[in-house]
């Protein structure tokens, strides 16, 4: 019997209401039938969007977190073999000393460490001193993450 590893991405339901990530109307939402569209070729287009909805990519960021240290063609050569697509993959991984960040938002309180290659092809944090503890929450109702472990710094008001 063959045992494939997990996928390194997760389905979000997008039917249930007031789902965050499903955007409200679609890319011809405001114009479609409209008088000044009637005569457009703006009709004979596609109306699927460019944004693949309903996917939740956690699981690849913890996998490329846990993969630090290692060879980088290793690394990514599984990464793409347990994904839909390649793109998220270099939503944390820069390849180019210009796109190094030291972290990354993939969500309204969700952040997670950037990485890069380094010049012998090895997986690296880019900043090893930012953490939980080094960073404020944006807002008091959510609880704000880093790599999956909640902020320690309390939201301080902006007021006071």
């Amino acid at each position: 019997m063959n045992k494939s590893k997990p996928p390194l991405y997760r389905k979000e339901n997008t039917t249930a209401h007031a789902v965050k990530s499903r955007r409200r109307r679609g890319d011809f939402g405001d114009t479609r039938h409209s008088k000044a569209e009637v005569a457009s070729e703006a009709l004979r287009r596609p109306m699927h969007g460019k944004i693949q909805q309903g996917r939740d990519y956690t699981p690849l960021f913890r996998f490329l977190l846990s993969k630090v240290g290692q060879p980088w063609p290793a690394v990514h050569s599984e990464a793409v073999a347990r994904l839909d697509r390649a793109d998220p993959i270099f939503w944390i991984v820069a390849l180019r000393e210009e796109d190094r960040e030291d972290y990354i938002r993939t969500g309204e309180s969700s952040c997670f460490s950037g990485l890069y290659v380094d010049d012998d092809g090895i997986l690296r944090i880019v900043n090893p001193e930012v953490g939980p503890s080094t960073m404020e929450p944006d807002c008091r109702c959510c609880t704000h993450t880093f790599n999956g472990v909640p902020f320690t710094k309390k939201y301080r008001d902006p007021v006071e």
